[in-house]
């Protein structure tokens, strides 16, 4: 009897055969595009710290989400930046901020794009922490309200999902309170629930000029050393009427996408966040990497991990890339 050598190459032999044994498959459909909206016309600047991510006026990002609307990408998530900032953020719930809207507008000219916009008070406080404060403080309880008034004004302008980014406890709970008894028990919340304090945030809080006057954001955000903790956190999310589960980042946190996957049934999101998108653009142009292929494998990766869901600022770029 002949002894029987394994050989898996034989199912890598072509593209064919690698395409029908393909056990994850990453779709444009899989993906969140996230714009940053800011007061005036006609704008269109690009970040520094972001190549390809713009600061948009709200009828540019209306033509950015008929844009992502060809591409067959099914959804935006819209961040802003104020005309006015408070001790307490009061134009995140300003009818006329530029999130709202974008919001409206967007919606307006695109309804089937689904539109989830972020609640959380950072970039509308004038001290650049995620809610009200009590000495040099984040109050918790003090915020709730804060939150619930901006995700009721984000759903008012038409938002089909709002995604609080804050991580205050028991925000979700307010948020769902406040929706349902607004008439917006339609309206879906994905939770931040796993927000490390991470230094991969940097660019963003370039773009959404959203970097605290003071302090970090440690007391209230996770501790990049704790899994078990953010199974703790899933779990309250869940009781509280969370709708999807986030967690952000994604790329060094792979191994807690798979747990949450793991344990629950609910959708799973990553957030690919600022510091992730702009390592790799960097690295592009310099001519060390190679763009395409780093990014839809990083993005593969992140689907494997167990994400339905990816939130990238490397979207446009992969949407075109797979139906190449």
């Amino acid at each position: 009897m002949l002894k029987q050598t394994l050989r898996p190459r034989r199912l890598r032999r072509t593209a064919n055969i690698r395409a029908m044994v393909r056990e994850t498959e990453l779709s444009v459909r899989d993906f969140v595009y996230p714009i940053f909206v800011v007061p005036g016309e006609n704008i269109k600047e690009e970040i520094p710290s972001m190549p390809g991510c713009f600061h948009l006026s709200v009828d540019r990002a209306v033509e950015q989400a008929k844009e992502l609307a060809a591409l067959g990408i099914p959804s935006v998530e819209v961040f802003g930046l104020p005309e006015y900032k408070d001790e307490i953020g009061s134009s995140a719930w300003d009818a006329k901020s530029p999130v709202q809207q974008a919001i409206r507008a967007i919606k307006q000219a695109e309804p089937e794009l689904a539109v989830v916009g972020d609640v959380c008070l950072c970039q509308y406080t004038s001290h650049g922490h995620c809610g009200k404060l009590c000495g040099h403080e984040v109050d918790n309880d003090a915020t709730l309200p804060l939150l619930a008034k901006t995700a009721v004004s984000q759903a008012e302008a038409g938002a089909d999902i709002v995604a609080p980014s804050d991580m205050m406890d028991g925000r979700i709970a307010a948020l769902r309170e406040a929706l349902d008894e607004a008439g917006f028990s339609h309206v879906s919340i994905m939770s931040y629930t796993v927000k490390y304090a991470s230094a991969y945030y940097g660019p963003f809080r370039d773009a959404a000029d959203s970097a605290p006057s003071f302090g970090d954001r440690r007391a209230y955000q996770m501790d990049p050393a704790n899994a078990r903790e953010a199974m703790k956190e899933v779990a309250l999310d869940l009781a509280e009427g969370a709708d999807i589960i986030m967690v952000k980042p994604a790329l060094a946190y792979l191994d807690i996408v798979r747990r949450v996957r793991d344990a629950i049934d609910r959708p799973v999101a990553v957030y690919n966040v600022s510091g992730e998108y702009a390592m790799v653009k960097a690295a592009a142009a310099n001519g060390w990497i190679d763009e395409k292929r780093i990014v839809l494998e990083t993005l593969t990766g992140m689907k494997r991990a167990g994400a339905d869901i990816i939130i990238t600022y490397h979207a446009i770029d992969a949407a075109k890339w797979l139906q190449s």
